[in-house]
């Protein structure tokens, strides 16, 4: 037994790729399909679903509406919001319920903290009137530490900065943005000059400088200052698609992909000089809503809610939304995987994580 264990530990020393006791050997990528009150999982690296989650098989309604995933970076634990049953639940890696919040009315997006045992929880854009506020989560027990008010309507966009020392959220109403020190709970309100913009989601670069977000109504890409944060303040401004949703920052490149939902496409910003790079199409685009990179950049992964009927299956399910996935060395499209119907946000462990995403 001693020699076994002796021979082991030695192939690990050897083998730095082999996974971590307890932890998976393969990147996983969570897919809301908010039709259908299930999530598919997907493994990164063959690029297909490895099994669905169904909610409706842990006691929840086929209106449950899962819209958004975060995950824990080991991929111990992956958090899903459910809009239809006010409720927030923590998963395992066997995908199994170890804790829930309920109650929460309305939760829309999601974003860790990374230094800190916090969930940050935004609220849905499909709500009319939800609450004011923001919620901070204690991950390890699931329970609310405390709401944080934004004192404006419908706050839904969500980042954390990666070093987790500031939050932001904005409205989906007016031009207010509202920055917060995790620490002192401290915050700072930015407003936006001119037309509504309705910011749908932020994506930050690695260094957490700068933000980004697009303008549903405005179809514009909106580059901010974050250096002074909690300040906010607009350097640039950028025309990509019709309805910019989720977008996301490349580590290594510092590129940007945002998604354009109502122009089936994706713009590739480079975020430093402010330029759109180039504009990817193709099948499988179909309202790209969601945004992931593999951990070495190398592939986009896109959910595609595919409501008009834009993107014809090929498989049993005659609704279903796709993740589209890129080469973003050529932007081109080399695989398309069919989930269920209506998949929304996304999230991942062993990929890039989307700041706020």
């Amino acid at each position: 037994m001693r020699r076994f264990l002796s021979v082991l530990i030695v192939g690990m020393l050897l083998c730095p790729t082999l996974p971590a006791w307890g932890q998976a050997s393969s990147p996983k990528l969570y897919v809301c399909n908010q039709g259908e009150a299930t999530v598919s999982v997907i493994d990164m690296a063959s690029m297909s679903v490895e099994t669905t989650v169904d909610l409706k098989e842990r006691g929840f309604s086929e209106n449950a509406k899962p819209h958004h995933v975060v995950a824990e970076p080991d991929g111990s634990h992956w958090y899903v919001s459910l809009i239809g049953a006010n409720t927030i639940l923590k998963m395992n890696r066997q995908n199994e319920i170890v804790a829930r919040l309920d109650n929460f009315e309305v939760p829309g997006l999601l974003a860790l903290d990374p230094s800190k045992d916090v969930l940050y929880a935004g609220r849905s854009m499909s709500a009319v009137n939800p609450p004011k506020s923001l919620g901070m989560i204690e991950r390890s027990d699931m329970e609310i530490m405390e709401r944080v008010g934004t004192f404006f309507p419908r706050p839904h966009p969500l980042a954390v900065t990666p070093n987790g020392e500031h939050a932001f959220i904005a409205s989906l109403g007016t031009n207010q943005l509202m920055g917060i020190d995790t620490d002192t709970r401290e915050t700072q309100l930015t407003r936006l000059e001119g037309t509504t913009q309705t910011p749908v989601q932020f994506a930050a670069t690695a260094d957490g400088s700068t933000l980004i977000a697009g303008g549903q109504k405005t179809g514009q890409l909106l580059v901010f200052d974050a250096s002074e944060a909690p300040a906010l303040s607009v350097t640039d401004t950028l025309a990509v698609g019709s309805q910019p949703w989720h977008p996301v920052i490349g580590r290594q490149s510092g590129l940007a992909y945002v998604p354009n939902k109502m122009s089936n496409s994706i713009s590739v910003v480079d975020v430093n000089n402010a330029s759109v790079q180039a504009t990817i199409r193709g099948d499988g685009l179909a309202q790209p809503h969601g945004t992931v990179l593999s951990a070495d950049g190398r592939h986009l992964f896109v959910s595609n809610n595919n409501r008009e009927g834009t993107y014809e299956p090929r498989g049993d399910n005659p609704e279903a939304g796709t993740v589209t996935v890129i080469d973003t060395r050529t932007n081109e499209i080399v695989k398309v995987i069919e989930v269920g119907t209506y998949p929304t946000g996304v999230g991942t462990f062993g990929g890039a994580q989307p700041t706020g995403s």
